[in-house]
């Protein structure tokens, strides 16, 4: 009664513990040479472009449950929501 899977072999759980083993020993030899160029990942480089010259305010509306990110402090207009709240403000904590 009980049926097979399609697509699952008796091989399928090792080639994918092989396929994840090569992943790993991939990325552990990119950091190795990073590490060894002094040079940082591009995930980490794309975080600091972005960082401090980035001000955005954002904005909650509690009857609609919505968030809303914006570039100035001022209120988002948006017809049939007009009870904005300001959650985040750079200028009260510009480090972050």
């Amino acid at each position: 009664m009980a049926q097979k899977r399609p697509g699952m072999y008796r091989g399928d759980r090792r080639r994918k513990e092989d396929q994840r083993k090569a992943k790993q020993d991939a990325k552990r030899a990119r950091k190795a040479e990073r590490r060894e160029t002094g040079a940082s990942g591009p995930e980490i480089e794309a975080a600091a472009t972005a960082g401090p010259g980035a001000k955005e305010f954002v904005w909650f509306s509690p009857s609609k449950g919505r968030t809303l990110t914006t570039t100035t402090a001022a209120t988002p207009t948006i017809e049939g929501i007009d009870d904005w709240m300001l959650v985040s403000d750079p200028r009260l904590n510009p480090g972050g």
